[in-house]
């Protein structure tokens, strides 16, 4: 099972979700909960507190997926 930790105004606990890669969370994330789409193209991800570029990572049982979405102020 990998968590996914929604961060700063997105506004959602913390999720539980089964998904082999990225894009395979991406994707189920998409239909699951659909008002997170418009956060996965402007957001930083972190697998297990490292950020990642790549949607090709594969994530193993326990993982930690974390969406940081854009900071503003001043």
């Amino acid at each position: 099972m990998i968590t996914v930790e929604f961060l700063g105004p997105i506004g959602l606990d913390n999720m539980n979700f089964e998904a082999n890669t990225l894009a395979e969370l991406s994707n189920i994330l998409k239909s699951k909960v659909p008002e997170v789409s418009a956060w996965l193209s402007n957001s930083a991800v972190a697998v297990n507190d490292t950020i990642v570029k790549s949607l090709d990572i594969e994530l193993k049982n326990g993982d930690r997926v974390s969406l940081l979405p854009p900071v503003c102020g001043g």
